[in-house]
């Protein structure tokens, strides 16, 4: 068996290769002792918000989608009106000969309605939706900001969505999709839905009293408007 005899350097290299290591591993303790008490001073505090309720008792929601319908309303009657007054024009070529001057013209009128009718609707329908979409993005963009306001206050680092809605037992499909909820369990003061949607709906109270008092004074008799 050869044994290797390394000259004098070699080995001091070697010894100082293996001192540095060890005091590497020697200062490193101390610093991972010190990570997890660096980390509870930055625990996470998470609350809950249920966004379903939010938009179902939100007032300004519910006074925005009012409007829309009153505007569909009208607009449905307009359809209304139109829809009669094509019926009218089919009853009408009814009494005229097919191919004579008055049935052709009668023809010409019904198809232009037609294609009026047409427009009206589909460009009524892509309205409506647009506004729906801009109510939705509306709310939204309120609630995210009065989250973000109440989670700062309350030095929340995070905010997440939850359905407090009770378990169903007579609707299967209902049951199957609450036992599928991501929060299983969590503290009635995580809950932050009430107090955002007091805040929320006093907010836009107080906004609309506000302008009712200028909205009289606008409309007096004897004040400039």
């Amino acid at each position: 068996m050869n044994i290797v005899i390394r000259p004098l350097h070699q080995l001091a290299r070697v010894a100082l290769v293996l001192a540095v290591s060890f005091a590497a591993i020697n200062i490193s303790q101390p610093a991972l002792a010190q990570a997890p008490a660096a980390d509870a001073a930055r625990a996470h505090k998470v609350a809950l918000i249920d966004m379903a309720v939010i938009f179902k008792q939100y007032k300004k929601f519910e006074v925005l989608r009012e409007d829309l319908k009153a505007e569909i309303e009208q607009s449905e009657v307009k359809a209304k009106e139109m829809a009669t007054n094509l019926q009218a024009l089919q009853q009408k070529m009814k009494s005229f000969k097919e191919g004579s001057p008055e049935f052709s013209a009668t023809e010409k009128q019904l198809a232009t309605s037609s294609a009026e009718f047409e427009a009206f609707r589909r460009s009524a329908q892509r309205e409506f939706l647009k506004k729906e979409s801009e109510i939705y993005h509306t709310v939204y963009l309120e609630v995210t900001d009065a989250v973000a306001k109440y989670a700062q206050y309350y030095k929340y680092t995070l905010v997440l969505r939850f359905s407090s809605e009770e378990l169903d037992r007579d609707n299967p499909q209902g049951l199957i999709q609450g036992m599928n909820r991501q929060v299983v369990y969590f503290e009635a003061e995580n809950d932050i839905t009430q107090p955002v949607l007091k805040y929320l709906n006093q907010k836009f109270t107080g906004a609309a009293g506000a302008a009712a008092p200028r909205a009289a004074e606008a409309t007096r008799p004897g004040t400039s408007r």
